[in-house]
């Protein structure tokens, strides 16, 4: 490219820069009700770069800022939208960006931005090989608000290996096979946590992940004989007792870890995660 060429790009993006800036003066003007300044506008990552004469990075730390600096206690959910923009920016221009994923964490999930949360943890988990919160935090939002346990736990056994102490590792591993005895497709789960405790390198976690195992075979098991019963009865179980009084089972199966079975509000067979009471 000449000189020339060059020099019309440079005017021809500063051109567009003054026009959306004073755009954004003009928004700036308009009349909002308990507008938080800091968020009035998200600016093209090109302007942002532009700006910041160039460097992506001190791009990235002025984007920050703007998040950092936020009342979001007074913000709109529009706000929280350009929240959610802003830090994504970030994100793209420096994926590393520890306050950037910390600040997506604690806040944007909890307001509606979860997709735009997650982004943000994937990029920096990428980047920071080293980091086990970014795996950590993506996965507990795939529990917590996606309401997926598979998801989650694959993401919390990989923030696991990057943990250097051998005991938080083997907390992390446990939460992610308890994560999967809520996965609706239990051959999946049953695979799963096979494969953690063939990986698993202390005999007594792998004999536990054996006996979680168990427990799902078993799962799997009332559960396919609960469809056996609704086949031949047109009704759905309203005990499980019922499936060794029809004779589909000649025994309800003994959980090993004494916890049992039941039903969740939509009737379908579930492991209990406490003893039954009395």
């Amino acid at each position: 490219m000449t000189a020339r060429a060059q020099y019309k790009g440079w005017l021809a993006a500063l051109l567009l820069a003054l026009v959306f800036v004073g755009t954004a003066e003009r928004l700036k003007s308009a009349p909002r009700k308990t507008i938080s300044v800091e968020m009035q506008v998200a600016l093209p990552l090109f302007v942002q770069v532009f700006m910041a004469m160039g460097d992506r990075y001190l791009a990235a730390n002025l984007a920050a800022i703007r998040a950092l600096v936020v009342a979001t206690g007074r913000m709109q959910p529009d706000e929280f939208k350009i929240l959610a923009k802003v830090q994504e920016d970030v994100s793209w221009l420096n994926p590393g960006h520890e306050d950037n994923y910390y600040i997506a964490f604690a806040i944007l999930p909890q307001y509606g931005e979860v997709d735009a949360a997650q982004t943000i943890l994937a990029r920096a988990g990428r980047i920071r090989f080293f980091d086990y919160h970014p795996a950590f935090f993506y996965g507990f939002n795939q529990w917590y608000y996606k309401h997926d346990p598979v998801g989650a736990a694959a993401w919390m056994r990989e923030a696991a290996k990057k943990l250097p102490d051998p005991d938080q590792q083997l907390t992390m591993q446990n939460m992610a096979a308890r994560w999967m005895d809520k996965a609706q497709d239990t051959e999946l789960a049953i695979r799963v946590v096979t494969t953690m405790a063939k990986e698993a390198r202390r005999k007594d976690f792998r004999q536990y992940l054996e006996l979680r195992v168990a427990r799902l075979r078993q799962l799997q098991q009332l559960r396919m004989a609960a469809v056996a019963f609704r086949e031949r009865f047109g009704r759905p179980l309203s005990n499980l007792q019922e499936l060794v009084d029809s004779g589909i089972l000649p025994a309800l199966p003994q959980d090993p870890f004494g916890f049992g079975f039941g039903f969740d509000p939509q009737g379908e067979i579930v492991l209990r995660t406490s003893p039954p009471q009395s």
